[in-house]
């Protein structure tokens, strides 16, 4: 049995990498593959994600396109279709600003594909990230369109925007190592997008994870105090029955009885106005306290990384 903090990495360090590289980093952490990742990974595993449908891990990037068109009706046909999990403003009269993750483009491009400015927009996707929409390109027939351009923004263009863009378009990922009561109450948000640790897959008695459950030291009890002997107890006791249970059962039959207080690795992605949005309720003095214990040193670290978004669109007290 091993006792660990709770805590949070911003990964900040994904929005240098390709998208197929991100998409891996983040979709491993269900089955706590990392270990297998390598030079020439990212390539098959994003296609074996396509092909078998996963595509919860697909919204783990974000794209944000520039798309520059010369007619009005254009906006109308393709707001027309209620675009779902898209970010859409305008810069200028005919220039748009739209960001969504690969799966909201490429759910858009499958259902809606045939309305010119998403016909446009999947031409460019299909063309510059063919990886990511190999499945759908061939039976569509996507093509240029006349009268829109579409360009993608670099990361350091989309940071350049001001505050009232930018909290809508730049989306960041959390990865949280913390309890599982406190993921619960995580994937309640929206819109947000979650990759989390699988008990069912997760085999803890294999060497990788030590032979032993990992648990969330308990921010309520005292180390060493009568409340806390209690709960080592119980976790001691957990981890005994779990461990024999995976001699006969599978790991998803053996979970059965593991309590919140095990530790679960979670990656959180969203837009920066959802974040404050998470802040705003997870921080104040009545939110649980083990969620108050990761997202108040969270919120401090999203104030210092964007003060204007934070200033004009603040968290509060």
């Amino acid at each position: 049995m091993k006792v660990i903090p709770a805590s949070f990495q911003i990964l900040e360090e994904l929005d240098h990498q390709s998208l197929a590289v991100r998409i891996e980093a983040c979709g491993r952490l269900c089955y706590k593959s990392e270990d297998k990742i390598s030079e020439d990974s990212a390539e098959p595993f994003v296609k074996g994600i396509v092909k078998h449908g996963h595509n919860s891990v697909l919204e783990m990037a974000a794209l944000t396109l520039r798309v520059e068109i010369d007619s009005e009706s254009l906006v109308s046909q393709f707001l027309s279709v209620i675009p779902k999990f898209i970010q859409f403003d305008r810069l200028e009269k005919k220039v748009l600003l739209i960001t969504g993750t690969i799966r909201a483009f490429r759910e858009l491009a499958r259902d809606y594909g045939k309305v010119k400015l998403i016909k446009a927009m999947a031409w460019h996707l299909a063309a510059s990230y063919p990886l990511f929409f190999f499945d759908l390109a061939p039976k569509r027939g996507w093509l240029p369109q006349d009268g829109v351009n579409v360009t993608r923004l670099l990361r350091a263009e989309v940071d350049a925007l001001p505050p009232e863009l930018l909290v809508k378009h730049r989306y960041l990922a959390v990865r949280f190592i913390t309890n599982r009561a406190v993921t619960h109450e995580l994937v309640r948000h929206r819109p947000c997008s979650f990759l989390q640790e699988s008990q069912r897959y997760c085999r803890y008695a294999d060497d990788k994870f030590g032979n032993e459950l990992t648990f969330i030291a308990p921010m309520f009890f005292a180390e060493g105090s009568k409340e806390y002997k209690l709960w080592e107890r119980a976790m001691l006791e957990t981890e005994k029955i779990y461990l024999e249970l995976l001699a006969t059962s599978s790991p998803q039959a053996a979970r059965t009885v593991l309590p919140n207080s095990c530790k679960t690795e979670i990656i959180v992605f969203a837009n920066l106005l959802e974040w404050l949005h998470i802040f705003r309720l997870r921080t104040p003095k009545n939110a649980e306290p083990s969620m108050r214990e990761v997202m108040i040193p969270l919120a401090g670290e999203f104030g210092r990384r964007f003060s204007a978004v934070v200033g004009e669109f603040g968290v509060g007290e």
